[in-house]
């Protein structure tokens, strides 16, 4: 059925292999190394991308409840600010009506308590000046750091 024809080589002509069959060869020797390489890589790439999509599942999962949780809580703090502001706009309502009564007060018994408070002063200071029996008050002596004393209160000072 087949037919294969054997043709003879000629006595001692050996193994002949052409210089195009020697680079086809080589040329083919170096696609399987370069294929391999990039099956090598493109294994390593595919494994990396498993484990970033797990990864991203990861924090999606972790991700959706703590924000869920920081917008509560985002709510929870605007609703204590707007309760802190209405405070604080009392307080300030209060304060304004404080200071407007204590300038009332002021302006209506300021005057004549002053004016009394002058008036026991100097009753008091006049009594206590008639008094002989109550000691004068002893002068103050200061002390001024960097000042020498003269002689005449050195002496003066050694007498007391």
């Amino acid at each position: 059925m087949f037919r294969h024809e054997v043709q003879a080589r000629k006595p001692g002509s050996g193994c002949a292999v052409s210089g195009g069959e020697v680079a086809g060869i080589l040329v083919a020797v170096f696609w399987a190394i370069l294929v391999s390489f990039l099956a090598v890589a493109l294994a390593r790439l595919a494994q990396t991308l498993k484990a970033t999509t797990k990864l991203v599942a990861d924090v999606t999962d972790q991700a959706v409840p703590l924000l869920a949780d920081a917008s509560s809580a985002v709510r929870s703090a605007q609703t204590q600010i707007d309760r802190v502001d209405a405070i604080a706009s009392d307080v300030q309502e209060v304060t304004s009506n404080a200071s407007a009564l204590s300038t009332t007060v002021a302006s209506t018994f300021g005057g004549p308590l002053v004016k009394v408070a002058a008036f026991g002063y100097g009753v008091r200071r006049a009594i206590g000046g008639r008094r002989e029996d109550v000691p004068a008050k002893q002068a103050r002596r200061t002390v001024i750091v960097g000042r020498t004393v003269t002689s005449a209160r050195r002496r003066k000072r050694k007498k007391d």
